[in-house]
């Protein structure tokens, strides 16, 4: 695969307010100016929720909100983070023996995780230091991946740092990677509203047992269909080597698997194992104790899913005169089935879908993880005034529940650029 260089743009610091706020913060913080500054976008997920670790396509869209970092590479071995948002404490560590705690959820991990990750990715030892402050205005914990938004940047400022090239990819398809461009409507905007609940993905079970659940079911319908289960992992490997249809393989999840909980003992009789064995041998650790699993559920939902996004993808490049009403469908479709079938919505999320349908939305979803987080809604350009003036009210002011309302709780966006350092001129 070819490498590139990343993507590096000269501006006038003094002409971008955000830039220059943080690189005063920065000369305050360490008693210098930031070399260069580096941004990645946080991301929606238009449609495609809970399939990606299945093997199948989403289809997200980088947003306008974003992270940013001002860098300083220094002569010491000294990795120094700092945050401009006061919830998040100072860290320092040696570039060269990075300590990851898996166990605690702190920001700072993020920027470790892409600093080793290109660390490791060349096989690099000796590193340099440097000085960085983190701003980002993405909402944490609301499914628009500030998490992941950290990551890339963290590893974009190290490969700059370093002056190395990395190849660039698009995740979108998964089986095998590889990106497509989808032209989206042009006489509609999408709008971000967040519930103002949190969800942390690392602090709960929910994530962990669906992921677990859709494992169990991929190994159930290969069993049921005579497939080597034990080496299936993911539910399109399922569909892969049967060469059947996603609307055939929910015939096969009708067929094979049934809507009441499976217990461990029923998946062992299914399987022909040991609880030991289901325990030490598919099981996760975090999951060895959950006592039941929806198996039919979460697969009707994966292949349904994965069908809405081929279908979004082919209205998109059709571009009927009611492509908004069609594609608003598919993402009411969405939403139902992650709250019926996945069961990874909450009453806030239903809740704010509802008010964003009736204020004018054609389709609206929850995006992201899920409960909890933000909700996604295709809004005909025309309408999108009165619709932000009455979710606003509807959901912020009568909902009773206090919510400090920010310009980032509800916005309209398009799709934003990708990651790109910023030097000054």
């Amino acid at each position: 695969m070819a490498t590139e260089g990343p993507a590096t743009r000269r501006v006038r610091v003094a002409e971008h307010p955000r830039l220059m706020k943080l690189k005063e913060m920065f000369n305050s913080k360490f008693g210098s100016i930031p070399k260069f500054y580096v941004r990645a976008p946080g991301r929606v997920n238009i449609i495609g929720e809970h399939i990606d670790y299945c093997g199948y396509s989403v289809l997200p869209m980088a947003v306008e909100q974003d992270m940013l970092i001002a860098v300083e590479p220094v002569e010491t071995q000294t990795l120094q983070l700092a945050n401009t948002n006061p919830l998040y404490p100072d860290f320092s560590t040696n570039a060269n023996n990075i300590q990851i705690d898996k166990t605690k959820p702190l920001w700072h991990n993020y920027f470790l995780c892409g600093f080793k990750g290109i660390q490791e990715h060349f096989g690099l030892s000796n590193l340099t230091g440097m000085n960085c402050l983190v701003d980002g205005n993405i909402p944490p914990s609301s499914g628009l991946s500030s998490s992941s938004a950290l990551v890339c940047c963290a590893g974009l400022v190290t490969v700059t740092v370093l002056g190395m090239n990395l190849s660039k990819a698009k995740l979108i398809e998964f089986s095998p990677l590889r990106a497509t461009d989808v032209k989206l409507p042009s006489g509609a905007v999408f709008v971000i509203a967040n519930s103002c609940v949190e969800m942390n993905k690392a602090a709960t079970s929910h994530f962990n047992i669906r992921v677990m659940e859709c494992r169990l079911a991929a190994k159930l319908l290969a069993k049921y269909k005579g497939l080597q289960w034990d080496k299936i992992l993911r539910l399109e490997e399922v569909q892969a080597k049967l060469g059947v249809s996603l609307e055939e393989m929910l015939g096969i999840v009708e067929d094979a698997l049934h809507p009441e909980p499976y217990s461990p003992e029923e998946v062992c009789r299914c399987l022909v194992i040991s609880l030991q064995e289901l325990r030490t041998q598919v099981l996760s650790p975090n999951t060895q104790d959950a006592l039941i699993f929806k198996l039919y559920q979460r697969a009707k939902h994966v292949y349904s899913e994965a069908a809405r996004v081929l279908q979004f993808k082919k209205i998109c490049e059709e571009a009927p005169d009611n492509t908004v009403q069609l594609l608003g469908d598919l993402m009411n479709q969405s939403h139902v089935s992650c709250r019926d079938m996945y069961e990874c919505s909450c009453p806030e999320l239903d809740q704010l879908v509802d008010i964003c349908r009736k204020f004018g939305a054609q389709g609206s979803r929850l995006t992201g993880a899920g409960w909890g987080g933000c909700t996604v809604s295709i809004v005909p350009a025309d309408k999108l005034s009165s619709f932000l003036a009455n979710v606003h009210e509807a959901y912020y002011q009568r909902s009773h529940r206090n919510l400090t309302f920010e310009k980032q709780s509800l916005f309209a966006t398009k799709p934003g650029g990708g990651a790109l350092v910023f030097l000054e001129a």
